[in-house]
Parts: structure tokens; C-alpha cells; sequence
């Protein structure tokens, strides 16, 4: 469970951040995930770090995007995390290490649900650099990610653990399904753009 910093109507937005809602949010999200899958070399192997467990509702979202992803058995990135293998507190030291023994300098994509403000309920965000996990329940765990994405899926501030177990999961599946379409059309793209430009060189 990934905790997002609050910051300053005054700053600009380091990150995308769309309601769920938005008619145009699939579009949206592969816009901006492709301008981050650019900052990633053409042979670095492109891994997706699914967190979160099975038994909390609010944090089943990294393990329902990780087992949404796996239906499409694409070649085009490896899956860490999903419902019937999760990556949870318990595991994320190792398998974070097992990634970075088996490939050489991959560009990690970290997914987690996150809490935040009531207004934010219902919003995913995309941005730059490493998600923090645990840190909305007040856990420390290492950063997982060189880009990540996050639902917002319930309000933070007290009672934490209560408010995960009592998430509703409509929205934890909608949420899912969207990131991982979205994940999925994006990383396609990016590696068919990569590959003609290989050919045209």
C-alpha cells in the first residue's frame, strides 16, 4: 500500500492523475506511459512489479492488475506479482533481488493501490520514478520502480488497516482493469515503435 505525498496547488504536477470516470483515461494513461517507456533503452527488458496481497481488499489492486496481465502472455515484458503469486511485504526484498540477478539493468514498472484524499478516491496516478510501498500503512520497504502507477482506492489519514479491509471491491476491479489494459496497449506500442525504428536504421 503505497502512501501519496500531498503536494502544493503551487508546484507543478510531477505526475498524471485522472479519475477513473474520465472517458478519455485509457488514452490518457498510454499518452504518458509512453512518454516514460522513452526514457528506456531498446534492449532493456522491461519487468512489471505487481504489489499488494489477496487478503485486503484495498490492497488486492497490484495483485489484480499482475493476474489481468498475465491473461495477454505477452513476450513483451515480465510479471512479478499476481493473486495466485502475489508480492506482498512478506517477499518484496527478495524478488526485487531476484529481478535485478536475473536481468541486466531492466526498467522496472511498479503497480500498488495507494491512499489519499476523499476527493482522489477513484484516481490513478502515473509518474517518474521509484512508488514507495508499506508507506501508507506505515511500513518500511524498499522503492519499487524507475516509473510507477497507483489507484487511489480509499481515503488515508486513520484507521489504515480498518479502511483497507473495508474498500470496496468494485472499485479495486474497475481500477484494475483499467491500468492493466492501459499497461499492456502502452508497452505494445512502445515496442513496435522501438522495432521499426531498429529497421529503419
Amino acid at each position: 500500500m503505497t502512501q501519496w505525498p500531498k503536494t502544493s496547488p503551487k508546484q507543478e504536477p510531477t505526475c498524471l492523475k485522472i479519475p477513473h470516470t474520465d472517458p478519455e483515461i485509457h488514452s490518457a494513461i498510454i499518452h504518458r506511459l509512453l512518454f516514460h517507456l522513452s526514457q528506456a533503452g531498446e534492449n532493456q527488458q522491461v519487468i512489471v512489479v505487481c504489489i499488494g496481497t489477496d487478503r485486503s481488499t484495498g490492497d488486492c489492486l497490484g495483485p489484480l492488475v499482475g493476474t489481468a496481465l498475465a491473461r495477454y502472455k505477452s513476450p513483451w515484458f515480465h510479471l512479478f506479482g499476481t493473486l495466485d503469486e502475489p508480492v506482498h511485504a512478506v517477499n518484496l526484498q527478495e524478488t526485487l533481488s531476484s529481478i535485478y540477478s536475473l536481468y541486466d539493468n531492466p526498467f522496472v514498472i511498479g503497480i500498488d493501490a495507494c491512499l489519499g484524499q476523499s476527493s482522489s478516491v477513484g484516481c490513478i496516478q502515473v509518474a517518474n520514478g521509484p512508488l514507495k510501498p508499506g508507506a501508507g500503512v506505515h511500513k518500511e520497504l524498499p522503492p519499487v520502480g524507475d516509473i510507477h502507477l497507483t489507484g487511489i482506492v480509499n481515503v488515508g489519514g486513520f484507521m489504515e488497516y480498518f479502511v483497507l479491509q473495508n474498500t470496496r471491491l468494485s472499485l479495486v476491479m474497475r481500477l484494475s482493469e483499467i491500468i492493466a489494459s492501459s499497461l499492456h496497449s502502452a508497452i505494445k506500442e512502445w515496442k513496435a515503435r522501438t522495432t521499426l525504428f531498429a529497421r529503419l536504421e
